[in-house]
């Protein structure tokens, strides 16, 4: 298995070539892979860390990472996403331990909210997340809030 190497970039680091692969990633798994159609530019992105996941120089896996207060009270990940060819690999798993670690080595944070879809409660309880909310609709997706602790 190749290994993706990981770059935490805050929102003014980003080159535009990465911001629009970026955006590409999110609009092709979250609206068009997912027929959802939802406001993904939600002016978060500037308060975000952002972790790219880069395999063979290809941006394949993508989060945001927020500090306490900038999404949730806790520390937070959101937008995690692998490019669907990849996802065999179990990259998904490499981008939030990753995102974990940042936050607790860099935020200096050990608790961490997150708004799951459903269907991943088991891929984020393998990674520590226990649910913590009855399931609500988020974009017409079913979530749950999960947090790690």
């Amino acid at each position: 298995l190749l290994n993706m190497i990981f770059h935490i970039k805050k929102f003014n680091e980003l080159t535009t070539d990465e911001l629009y692969v970026i955006l590409q990633l999110r609009s092709e798994v979250f609206v068009i892979e997912q027929d959802c159609i939802y406001q993904d530019l939600d002016h978060k992105d500037q308060l975000a860390y952002h972790i790219l996941g880069v395999l063979d120089n290809q941006i394949i896996a993508y989060a945001r990472i927020f500090k306490s207060g900038d999404y949730f009270l806790e520390p937070s990940i959101g937008r995690i996403v692998v490019k669907k060819e990849f996802r065999k690999f179990k990259y998904g798993y490499k981008l939030v331990e990753n995102s974990i670690q940042f936050i607790e080595n860099n935020l200096k944070e050990n608790n961490i909210l997150i708004s799951a879809q459903s269907y991943l409660t088991k891929f984020y309880n393998s990674l520590g997340f226990i649910q913590i909310s009855e399931e609500y609709l988020e974009d017409d997706i079913p979530h749950i809030k999960m947090l790690r602790t």
